[in-house]
């Protein structure tokens, strides 16, 4: 397990939102993918819009670029 996937199991187990928002961000930055970029953004997104973060609306612009969201 990587550490990043540690710290993510920890935040999700002591249900810190604010912390995943970083988290998935950073997962979004590191994935190889384009489909596991577009599925972390979406959960940093997720994570900001429940939790009032102020990078909500970077993350959705972000998803907007990628053809993720409309």
């Amino acid at each position: 397990m990587s550490d990043l996937e540690a710290r993510l199991l920890a935040a999700h187990a002591a249900d810190d939102k604010i912390a995943l928002v970083t988290l998935y961000k950073e997962a979004a930055t590191a994935a190889k993918t384009p489909e596991a970029k577009g599925f972390f953004l979406t959960q940093a997104y997720v994570y900001a819009i429940e939790t009032g973060h102020p990078i909500a609306a970077d993350l959705h612009q972000n998803l907007k670029a990628t053809g993720r969201e409309a």
